[in-house]
């Protein structure tokens, strides 16, 4: 939106054609994102807390949780109203990869939103029944996945990039479909699954969108492309605005939600953010490094599924309690611990994926 204006201003003040440069929105996009959460937190926090939406605690968990019961939670919420307006004042609105990964994160975030709203506000304790909220995810995803297939204007818009490896590609045809399906749903709900413990899966996700919107910016540049030898893929460059919203956005509510959490952002912030990842590593063709760069959601969301299929086939559990992070503090580790030590791993796993850049 802003954009628009700056070029129409350029005529006039050639010094307004610097908002032209993606480095420069994406640093705008961030700071204007981050200046929202601060400005809008409180308010809502107090909102939340005058119309008693607070978090319920499971019995069966960590007994340092049951002082949490009561905390405002669908705080989620000012994460998207902070993207949502950045990202569209910053961006390019003619710019289709922009729309895809801000549609999709909105719409997963009224998904966690129904969700959040049976469980908190109606009392209902199983909140949006499994199958109906996995089919309007599926809805989405696959929405999304079909549009940008056959919106693909070059070959490299329906492949899958192997990492390390310099020419290796594999046209994926109609199951570049199937393959952004289980990216979009399956981040989703990993960062879901994470979302436990105080600011444990928003920083992460920041970290990480962090390096895929350097990524977006890389793949969108033909010169930085060609020298990298990553697939070039013309106006994927925008998606780094977004990436922008979504660091400003996460840092702003980890203010509120660093521990002891002010507020906890429900499953309208984890479903969402989730699928940013998600929709963000599809456009930008790093599917298999966001695999790598997620791997503390990736380790979570197994802990569960070993969990679960181990006790179904022998009764016996793997785990003290999944997900993982939940295992760690019953084996006496500070909640602290185990988020900052989450954090380092993810840091460090994001390093790696950036590496893959120039390890080919």
């Amino acid at each position: 939106m802003l954009l628009y204006l700056t070029d129409y201003l350029s005529q006039y003040y050639s010094g307004f054609s610097v908002f032209q440069y993606l480095t420069l929105r994406a640093i705008l996009g961030a700071l204007t994102a981050l200046v929202i959460c601060f400005v809008v937190g409180p308010g809502m926090i107090r909102k939340l807390s005058h119309y008693q939406i607070g978090q319920t605690v499971r019995d069966d968990g960590p007994e340092s949780h049951l002082k949490k019961a009561g905390t405002p939670t669908m705080g989620g919420a000012l994460i998207l109203v902070a993207v949502a307006v950045s990202t569209l004042l910053w961006s390019d609105l003619s710019n289709r990869y922009m729309w895809v990964v801000l549609i999709v994160t909105l719409l997963f975030g009224v998904i966690g939103w129904v969700d959040d709203y049976k469980k908190l506000v109606k009392q209902d304790s199983r909140g949006l029944i499994a199958r109906y909220k996995y089919s309007w995810q599926s809805l989405v995803a696959l929405g999304a996945a079909i549009y940008l297939y056959a919106s693909a204007d070059v070959p490299a818009e329906t492949q899958l990039i192997v990492p390390f490896f310099k020419d290796v590609a594999l046209e994926m045809g109609l199951g570049f479909v199937v393959l952004a399906y289980f990216v979009i749903v399956g981040t989703s709900n990993a960062v879901n699954l994470t979302d436990g413990l105080d600011g444990l899966a928003v920083l992460p996700t920041v970290m990480v969108a962090g390096a895929l919107g350097l990524f977006a910016y890389l793949t969108g540049n033909v010169r930085f492309a060609e020298y990298l030898a990553i697939p070039y893929i013309p106006g994927v460059g925008e998606v780094v605005i977004f990436c922008g919203a979504l660091v400003g956005a996460g840092l702003g509510f980890l203010w509120f939600n660093a521990y002891p959490a002010m507020v906890f952002m429900g499953d309208i912030g984890a479903l969402a953010l989730g699928a940013a990842l998600g929709s963000v590593a599809v456009v930008v063709h790093q599917e298999l490094v966001l695999l790598i760069m997620g791997g503390v959601f990736v380790v979570e969301t197994l802990s569960v599924i070993m969990q679960v299929a181990s006790f179904k086939l022998t009764g016996k559990r793997i785990f003290r309690m999944a997900p993982l992070h939940h295992h760690f503090e019953l084996k006496g580790w500070p909640e602290p611990r185990v988020i900052v030590r989450f954090w380092i791993i993810t840091f460090i796993l994001v390093l790696l994926g950036l590496a893959t850049l120039k390890l080919r």
